[in-house]
C-alpha cells in the first residue's frame, strides 16, 4: 500500500498551506557557511534622500530628485563564555591586516575550544609585535621603514576590525514552507555589553551598515503539496 504524501497525513487540513508564515524560532543566521547560533535579533532599515524640486510661482513642488541610499542595522547575540561574534571569525580564520607596530591584547584564545588558564587572562595586557616597548615616546617609531613590514595578518580583537560580511536569514516552519533573505557587505560600526547584577544573561549589541540587500522571498520546498493542490493538479490532467 502506497503511503500518503502529505507531511500531516490525511487529517491535514486543506488551508493547513494557504498562507505562509515564521516565527523567530524559524530563522537561522548564518555568516559564510557558519551558523551564528548565539543571535537573537537582527534588524535592518533602508533610507534614501529624496528632496523636492521647487520653482517660482508655485508652492508645491515640481518634482522629486532621488539621491543617496544607505543600509544599516543592528544585532544583538548572547554571549555564554566568550565573545561569540569574534569567535565565530575565529572558527572561520577570518584575519585583517593590521599593522605591525600597533597595540594589541596579548592574549587571544583563537582556537575555538575555548580552554584558556587563568594565568593567560589575567596576566595579559597589551603588546607590540615589534621591538618598541609600549612605555616608549613617538621618537622611538621614528625608524627606517622596511618595505613589506608595515602590515601583517592578524585575527580581529574588535568587532570593527572584522573585514565585510554577508548574514543570511534561512526560515523553515514545520509546515515545510521555506524563505529567505540576505545582507550583502556588513561593516560592524559600534558594539557594547554590559554586566550587571540584575541580567541574568549576558548580551552584546552592535550596529551595522551594509552595502545591498536582498530581501525575504519564498523557496521552493522539497516537502509534498497540501491536499487541494494534489487535488487541482488531478483535475487539470
Amino acid at each position: 500500500m502506497a503511503t500518503n504524501p502529505l507531511i500531516g497525513g490525511v487529517m491535514e487540513s486543506e488551508i493547513a498551506r494557504s498562507y505562509n508564515s515564521f516565527a523567530g524560532a524559524d530563522y537561522r543566521a548564518c555568516i559564510g557557511q557558519y551558523e551564528f547560533a548565539e543571535l537573537q535579533a537582527v534588524s535592518y532599515s533602508v533610507t534614501r534622500e529624496k528632496a523636492p524640486i521647487y520653482t517660482m510661482g508655485s508652492p508645491d513642488p515640481r518634482a522629486y530628485a532621488r539621491n543617496k541610499r544607505g543600509i544599516a542595522g543592528s544585532l544583538i547575540w548572547v554571549n555564554f563564555d566568550r565573545h561569540a561574534l569574534l569567535a565565530l571569525f575565529y572558527k572561520a580564520r577570518g584575519m585583517f591586516v593590521a599593522q605591525a607596530d600597533e597595540i594589541r591584547p596579548q592574549y587571544i584564545d583563537t582556537g575555538g575550544v575555548g580552554v584558556s588558564t587563568a594565568s593567560n587572562v589575567f596576566n595579559a595586557g597589551i603588546v607590540r609585535e615589534t621591538s618598541v616597548p609600549i612605555g616608549a615616546n613617538i621618537s622611538a617609531l621614528d625608524v627606517p621603514v622596511i618595505p613589506g613590514a608595515l602590515g601583517e595578518l592578524a585575527y580581529p580583537w574588535y568587532s570593527d576590525q572584522i573585514l565585510p560580511f554577508d548574514i543570511t536569514l534561512a526560515a523553515s516552519n514545520e509546515y515545510g514552507a521555506m524563505a529567505g533573505a540576505k545582507i550583502l557587505g556588513c561593516e560592524i560600526l559600534n558594539e557594547g555589553t554590559g554586566v550587571s547584577i540584575d541580567d541574568t544573561v549576558t548580551e552584546t549589541q552592535a550596529t551595522f551598515v551594509a552595502r545591498a540587500l536582498e530581501p525575504m522571498q519564498a523557496i521552493q520546498t522539497a516537502f509534498p503539496p497540501s491536499v487541494m493542490d494534489q487535488v487541482n493538479n488531478l483535475i487539470s490532467r
